[in-house]
């Protein structure tokens, strides 16, 4: 058992050290574009470019966000923060989801002004450097890849990067189409349909970081399967008060008063329930335990023959 845990640790440790790298290296790598593409746009007079930059500028600010807010998790508890600041990761996903849509309203303007008012655009020029934006953003994107679905913030920063990556192969595209026919309105045409496809990929991000900031049943969690997890394990009679929310983006909690028939097993039950809701996702368990059998109380479901009262049995909404 403690090979396993130690087994764990270190992978824990690898997956923290790998996912810093991630975030410093997709920072650098797309910085350094930016500062080409804007560039490239005053060269070129292409307003496409100038704001696609500005775009990509945007994500490098959610992912120096997303780094901050990684760091921050890893600080020790103190006195005045007893969780330390890992809740910090919860607000950065939700702000992230919101860059995005500002991104994304920004390319609407900017689309809905091309198709008034089309201009002359050297479609040379976006299509190489677009295709240096589709291959830039695309590594960016694979280095959060296989963490993308065990935090929000490593998901948020792979939607950026994978929405940025559309957005390239959608001026490439125009780029050439541009060059090819001298049909300006490809440009503003592509950039609404990129716009669309960004808003579809970033509900999720936004919903879930939504439910996370009101303290919701993170997505992956079932609250009726823990209930019942917790009102079968044998030497349970009842569950009340029971509460489950997010930490952080990797980490979720629970609280529940358990009502048993014999408090000489507590330990036992206590660790036999934890193990089990490791299983559920939920690493963070406060228990507290109650016996059965007690006079009743104001809020007590009484026998009011026998003056005893039992656990609730039914999950408290």
């Amino acid at each position: 058992m403690a090979h396993s845990h130690h087994d764990h640790s270190h992978e824990h440790v690898r997956r923290l050290s790998s996912l810093n790298r991630a975030f410093i290296a997709g920072i650098l790598l797309n910085s350094v574009f930016v500062a080409a593409e804007f560039t490239a746009g005053i060269l070129s007079n292409s307003m496409g470019l100038l704001s696609d930059a500005g775009h990509n500028l945007s994500d490098v600010a959610s992912l120096l966000l997303a780094l901050l807010a990684f760091r921050l998790a890893q600080v020790r508890p103190t006195s005045r923060y007893t969780y330390g600041y890992r809740r910090s990761t919860i607000l950065v996903s939700l702000l992230n989801a919101v860059i995005l849509l500002v991104a994304v309203g920004a390319i609407v303007v900017e689309s809905v002004r091309k198709l008034l008012h089309p201009e002359p655009v050297g479609g040379e020029v976006v299509l190489w450097v677009a295709g240096i934006g589709v291959v830039v953003n695309f590594a960016t994107a694979l280095f959060f890849l296989r963490d993308k679905d065990r935090d929000l913030n490593v998901r948020g920063a792979y939607l950026h990067m994978a929405a940025d990556a559309l957005v390239s192969v959608g001026v490439m595209v125009s780029g050439a189409v541009m060059m090819a026919t001298g049909w300006y309105l490809i440009d503003p045409l592509v950039g609404l349909l990129v716009a669309a496809v960004i808003v579809w990929s970033t509900w999720g991000l936004l919903r879930d970081s939504l439910r996370l900031s009101l303290d919701g049943v993170p997505a992956g969690i079932d609250y009726d399967e823990v209930f019942r997890t917790v009102a079968s394990q044998p030497g349970v009679s009842g569950v009340h008060h029971l509460h489950v929310w997010a930490l952080s983006t990797t980490e979720n909690a629970l609280t529940a008063h358990v009502a048993v028939h014999d408090l000489q097993r507590m330990p036992q039950l206590k660790e036999a329930l934890r193990a089990r809701l490791r299983e559920l996702g939920i690493d963070h368990a406060t228990l507290e335990f109650e016996s059965d059998v007690q006079p009743c109380g104001e809020h007590a479901d009484c026998d009011m023959e026998q003056g005893r009262c039992g656990g609730a049995s039914q999950p408290v909404r």
